[in-house]
């Protein structure tokens, strides 16, 4: 006989405006299965003088004030990723727990049960159900079935890295002619030590490279700003290669979204702080780039591919739009109905026509088939315009991206 899967333990995180709003918390956390379940004053550890944080600043000043509730609950008798979509549920109503008490779930942490309950802090503990597992369901959820995939887009190849490299190099010498000229972003391409350095080993290398000088982990800067127009040419650039190209697109779609992502991520915090919601300078700015950029990118789309075609219409509706060109060309996409394309398509239309009533099918449709769109949509303060451009990018990306075809690494 086998040996059984170890079993495996989620902490859970909530951020509660008050020590009672917390305690309340934690007794529903307790009741429905968790193990450890702990109350402590934000930052707590500011407050005890043997540890390292004593005294130093807060690092969320927002929370001032606030209480969090830490949880163990601890999953027996399956395989990690047998246990994905009750994941996904457990999240959403460890959320709503929060939410009820005024709060919100701040994140969570995971791995095996054994090694989380020998680190568990257990300042402030509330509740201890020594040995206690969560209740299973009888059979486990799975994730719902995903429609087929939309007809296959022309190949388009990434290209070889030295080739890719010596066109983007290029278009950085034609734009800004030297490092001291260039966005910080882009300088280090033609730096020397750039140069002559290592080749890369793989396209797919260097493109990530280039996505994390323009922003880093994803965060836009005052870099990121400058740096639009640089991307903006070398999706225009012929030299670049098509699979290339559309990676970079890529770059601009997840940047055009990098507001209404931190804004759904943030709405249930948002809600319980009782602020609005007011995206960063940089993020604001840097779509307003992209979208000053949209002409130009739109003046090819007779010549562009019709995975391209398709980036450039969720390109469009990110930057708030209302290009008739891309909604009538979007309409003449392969999009059969019946498939998961189609779903996406409905989306962009709905966000290039601001039809409101449209949005809501869409959005429907899609988290029918996409746990991770349904797992952003369980939330009530979610704004659903707002969660239609945060989920744009990946969904239009999974699709197009199929098409492109990787140079293999070099041995």
């Amino acid at each position: 006989m086998s040996a059984a899967p170890p079993a495996w333990g989620v902490q859970y995180t909530l951020s509660l405006p008050s020590e009672d709003a917390a305690r309340a918390a934690a007794a529903e956390l307790s009741g429905m299965g968790h193990r450890l379940t702990a109350v402590r004053v934000h930052d707590h550890f500011r407050f005890v003088p043997s540890s390292f944080w004593c005294g130093k600043p807060s690092m969320d000043p927002e929370l001032e004030g606030w209480w969090q509730v830490f949880s163990l609950a601890v999953y027996s008798g399956y395989e990690r990723m047998a246990l994905e979509p009750l994941f996904r549920s457990e999240r959403i109503r460890v959320a709503r727990v929060a939410r009820a008490h005024g709060g919100f779930h701040q994140g969570d942490s995971e791995g095996h049960a054994a090694t989380l309950e020998g680190v568990f802090t257990r300042d402030g503990l509330v509740h201890e159900r020594a040995g206690a597992d969560v209740v299973l369901p009888s059979h486990l959820p799975k994730d719902p079935v995903r429609p087929p995939a939309g007809p296959p887009w022309k190949s388009s190849e990434v290209g070889d890295p030295a080739v890719l490299v010596q066109a983007v190099v290029a278009v950085a010498e034609r734009m800004y002619g030297s490092a001291e000229d260039a966005p910080d972003a882009v300088g280090w391409l033609l730096d020397e030590e750039f140069a002559f350095g290592e080749p890369y080993g793989s396209t797919g290398d260097f493109l990530g490279d280039l996505a994390d000088a323009v922003a880093h982990q994803g965060t836009c800067t005052d870099a990121t700003v400058e740096a639009v127009p640089f991307l903006t040419e070398l999706v225009c650039d012929d030299s670049v290669a098509p699979g290339s190209r559309l990676v970079l697109l890529g770059d601009l779609l997840r940047l055009a979204a990098s507001g209404p992502a931190a804004e759904v991520s943030l709405a249930d915090r948002i809600t319980a702080l009782g602020g609005g919601w007011e995206e960063s300078a940089a993020e604001y700015l840097t779509r307003r780039a992209i979208g000053s950029e949209l002409p130009r990118l739109l003046s090819r789309w007779e010549n562009e591919s019709d995975a391209v075609r398709f980036a450039l219409a969720a390109l469009t509706a990110l930057c708030g739009s209302r290009d008739q060109r891309a909604l009538s060309g979007l309409a003449v996409l392969p999009t059969p109905a019946g498939n998961s394309r189609a779903d996406v398509v409905s989306l962009v239309a709905a966000l290039l026509s601001d039809d409101r009533e449209g949005l809501v099918p869409a959005l429907d449709g899609l988290a029918s088939w996409s746990p991770r769109v349904a797992e952003k949509a369980a939330s009530p303060n979610v704004e659903l315009q707002s969660l239609g451009l945060a989920i744009l990018p990946g969904l239009v990306l999974e699709d197009v991206t199929s098409g492109i075809v990787a140079e293999p690494d070099l041995p």
